[in-house]
């Protein structure tokens, strides 16, 4: 709690000077960077680079702080760039085992400055999504994900038929800005949050007829 205190005054001291000066010629954006900067240290595994942000990131970020979206052909530039990032199964394949996914999707460890080097990284996807209808506890932030593959017909996901869907959810996984530039989505893929094996465990979750998500 003091260390959360200690962190929090910097911030503090900014604003309340703004309000006493009118924040004429303030850069408030600069100053809450550097802020977090001078706040924010190395600590276990979470490193202060994890504060750099990538292009997109930085663009999505500036749009957010301005309180409109970035403009359409912004947009298709982070998607088009992301599209590139996405990496497909070695093997072709991309369904693994959804009682596997189950434990990735459920587990929100990994990354965190608690957590030993060796600890697996979890998906924590129950965080932001409903996915098995058993399960009570879950975040609101993305869509519902139960039934997902039986409500987009997918009855078999090796199927011709059922391509588009497949490889949408991959990508989707993989690098979620790909197909909504500014999304709030973790790029589980491309940040290397989940290895290959776990991201087809996750689509298996989603899409394998047998799992509990589907029926």
């Amino acid at each position: 709690m003091k260390k959360t205190i200690a962190m929090t005054l910097p911030l503090v001291a900014i604003v309340l000077a703004g309000c006493t000066t009118g924040g004429a010629g303030v850069d408030y954006d600069k100053l809450t960077q550097e802020v977090n900067k001078a706040s924010f240290k190395d600590h276990g595994l979470v490193k202060v680079e994890r504060l750099n942000q990538d292009q997109a990131m930085a663009l999505c970020s500036a749009a957010d702080v301005a309180g409109k979206p970035v403009d359409e052909q912004t947009a298709k530039a982070i998607e088009a760039a992301a599209m590139k990032t996405i990496q497909w199964p070695a093997d072709g394949k991309f369904l693994g085992d959804w009682k596997e996914g189950e434990k990735s999707a459920q587990s929100g460890r990994g990354l965190t400055w608690s957590d030993d080097a060796k600890t697996v990284n979890g998906g924590n996807c129950y965080n932001c999504h409903q996915i098995d209808a058993k399960e009570i506890s879950y975040g609101t932030l993305g869509p519902s994900l139960h039934q997902y593959g039986k409500l987009r017909g997918v009855t078999d996901p090796t199927a011709a038929a059922s391509q588009e869907i497949v490889r949408y959810t991959w990508g989707k996984l993989w690098n979620s800005h790909a197909y909504n530039a500014c999304s709030n989505m973790p790029r589980v893929g491309h940040n290397g949050i989940l290895n290959e094996k776990q991201l087809k465990d996750i689509m298996a979750l989603l899409l394998d007829p047998k799992s509990p998500v589907n029926q």
